[in-house]
């Protein structure tokens, strides 16, 4: 397989922390959705917003953080495109905007942009199952694509069990470094790489195969991280947690298994 030079380094840091793409179907991970899996969600947002709230998207779609701030539109439809403006500061919380999902293997091709609005634009994306116990909020795993970095995270045997949670804030609140052994498990929970945003379109494509998260984004296999996390048997909900501006155009859910 041959990867354009701008992609090596990144490539050769997945695989010195043993998460490079494991296998050559992972170089073309929506063929592997589209042509072993079933697509169960589809929305181009060709429509107009209904009002600010909760379910002002439609098609499914649903805020866990509108409701806070029902003054504010944080979500515009325009021309085709979903227009995400945070209201981060006055929800207390990143926008988060999700649909009904349900797989264990599967994942989401997503069309987005950052608009260059904002310095701060960031984009998380993944999944929850808000049924399963001891688990903050039901996050599951994500992938963060930042400005110059991304990351790959198991959240669900990680910063959001409850257990891991409840001792690791203690730290955070009085800015101390975490004890040893449980600054290592994290560790071992997520990957960070490097990657450069722009403020252009591209095609990302996130999967869960098993304990394997892989990522995608125009057609090049960026990332791969296992971790028992990501084999939750349900993937109930997608979501987006969007901090700043981003714009979406196009999501599609396939179920594989």
């Amino acid at each position: 397989m041959n990867f354009p030079k701008s992609l090596l380094p990144t490539l050769a840091t997945a695989v010195l922390l043993s998460c490079a793409v494991s296998d050559l179907r992972a170089a073309d991970d929506a063929a592997w959705l589209t042509q072993q899996g079933t697509l169960i969600f589809h929305d181009a947002f060709e429509r107009e917003e209904d009002g600010n709230l909760a379910k002002a998207i439609g098609n499914g779609w649903n805020s866990a953080t509108a409701d806070r701030v029902p003054q504010i539109k944080m979500a515009d439809l325009d021309q085709g495109i979903l227009k995400v403006a945070s209201a981060s500061k006055e929800a207390g919380h990143a926008a988060h905007i999700h649909h009904e999902a349900g797989f264990t293997d599967g994942g989401v091709i997503v069309r987005f942009r950052f608009p260059g609005e904002s310095k701060d634009e960031s984009l998380q994306l993944g999944f929850v199952d808000r049924e399963t116990k001891g688990i903050h909020a039901g996050h599951l795993c994500y992938a963060m694509l930042y400005r110059s970095n991304l990351v790959l995270a198991d959240y669900k045997t990680g910063v959001m069990d409850l257990a891991i949670r409840a001792r690791r804030q203690p730290y955070l609140d009085r800015k101390e470094p975490l004890p040893a052994d449980l600054e290592a498990l994290l560790k071992t929970k997520q990957i960070s790489l490097p990657w450069k945003s722009d403020d252009e379109w591209h095609e990302l494509v996130l999967v869960t195969e098993g304990d394997e998260m892989r990522l995608t984004i125009d057609g090049k296999p960026v990332a791969s991280h296992r971790s028992e996390g990501f084999a939750h048997p349900m993937k109930r909900w997608f979501s987006f947690l969007i901090p700043s501006t981003v714009w979406i155009d196009d999501v599609k859910i396939y179920r594989v298994r």
